[in-house]
């Protein structure tokens, strides 16, 4: 068979470790075969980013704006034994986070389901979808030690003056914390889950916890409101309903909810949420991830890290098993949006079959050791990483072929 061709560019962004290895493995194995990329490359490896002063992460990031899809490799977030063993000029910020605020995007991450491995939550029969606002609250917050006896007070400088409100007046020892969000990324979260849940055409549901932060949780809930109504027609054009829960009652019912939604979380609630969902439905290796902007931006990539452990058995010269799926469907979430927005049909057929032939994998038996143990019925053995991309290619090959 000739070559799919994508008729515009595909943004890669290369990463670290373990990832960085399979990474390549994917592209040689089944990609690269069957499908010219038409690639625009970056490499966030770390000691590219910091060789460059990080400035090729706002290059990446600013190339998905101007392409419009992405895909990204995981990446390090050095901390200090990262920055002393790769010889840093300094703890560089999370690659994550920048292309996050330059994109002003929202992150949606989703199971990837196989019949032989259950969720350990028995109603959930459909993949639930996690939408975080990774923006601010206790991420971004100011945080102190109190030595009592003390007034602590919140104090607002604006065009009007001076305003103050005492936060408590502490007689003894304690804490304090200082949180804030915007408007702006309120507003750009809530257009962003609405397209996702109109392209994608689930049930979109947004929880938090106006009865008790009236004001801040009820801003949240004011502005998604707004923008609900403001796309009412498109949400009902794509038969799309829109549920507002306080968070309490989000969690008791997701338990026992079949699935099939996508829920929108405010930051915490969402960085909880997330792994909760990961591990209900199997393990982060599972789970896909897409960054979306408000106006229409996909970077796909994979929900785990770099896999450091396994990465030092590879440079040993030992065999991992390493979990590849989340970076395949990384690949292949982006070559599919790619050829939607392009018209390439032919793109979206591909990404549809290798995503087949994972899941027939996986489902046939032939699995990494992480998913051995999760699986029903248990298989005898698990298969290294490259006899399970191995695998994948034969299948997919298969049904390049018919």
């Amino acid at each position: 068979m000739s070559k799919i061709v994508l008729k515009n560019v595909l943004v890669e962004i290369d990463g670290d470790e373990m990832t960085r290895v399979i990474w390549q493995m994917i592209k040689e194995k089944l990609l690269f075969p069957y499908i010219d990329l038409n690639l625009e490359y970056y490499d966030l490896h770390v000691k590219n980013r910091d060789n460059t002063d990080d400035q090729v992460t706002t290059d990446c990031a600013n190339a998905i704006i101007k392409h419009g899809v992405g895909v990204k490799c995981a990446t390090i977030t050095p901390d200090a034994d990262r920055v002393k063993e790769y010889s840093l000029k300094k703890a560089w910020r999370s690659p994550n986070g920048t292309i996050r605020a330059i994109l002003d995007g929202t992150v949606f991450r989703t199971p990837v389901m196989v019949n032989n491995i259950p969720p350990a939550v028995l109603s959930w029969k459909k993949p639930i979808t996690i939408a975080r606002h990774a923006f601010g609250d206790i991420y971004k917050a100011t945080e102190s030690l109190v030595k009592g006896p003390a007034k602590v007070e919140l104090t607002i400088t604006d065009a009007n003056g001076v305003h103050s409100h005492v936060i408590n007046e502490f007689k003894g020892d304690g804490i304090v914390l200082g949180m804030f969000n915007t408007d702006k990324s309120i507003r750009s979260y809530a257009k962003a889950c609405i397209k996702y849940a109109i392209s994608e055409k689930i049930e979109l549901w947004f929880g938090a916890k106006d009865t008790i932060a009236k004001v801040y949780d009820g801003r949240f809930r004011d502005i998604f409101m707004e923008e609900v109504e403001e796309a009412r027609a498109e949400l009902d054009a794509a038969g799309v309903n829109f549920r507002y829960l306080l968070i309490d009652d989000a969690v008791a019912q997701i338990m026992k909810h079949p699935g099939g939604v996508l829920w929108a979380c405010k930051n915490y609630d969402g960085d909880v949420f997330s792994d909760m969902v990961a591990a209900g439905f199997g393990s982060l290796g599972m789970m896909t991830s897409v960054l979306v902007s408000p106006d229409g931006k996909f970077e796909y990539e994979a929900a785990h890290g770099t896999v450091r452990r396994h990465y030092m058995e590879h440079l040993k010269g030992n065999a991992t098993s390493t979990n590849s799926v989340a970076s395949i469907f990384a690949w292949t979430g982006a070559i599919r949006k790619r050829g939607e927005l392009d018209g390439v049909k032919d793109a979206v057929d591909f990404a549809n079959k290798l995503e087949a032939s994972v899941i027939e994998c996986i489902e046939s038996g032939i699995m990494t050791k992480d998913l051995v143990f999760l699986a029903q019925p248990k298989p005898e053995k698990h298969v290294n990483t490259a006899e399970f991309l191995g695998a994948v290619a034969g299948k997919l090959a298969e049904k390049l072929n018919n």
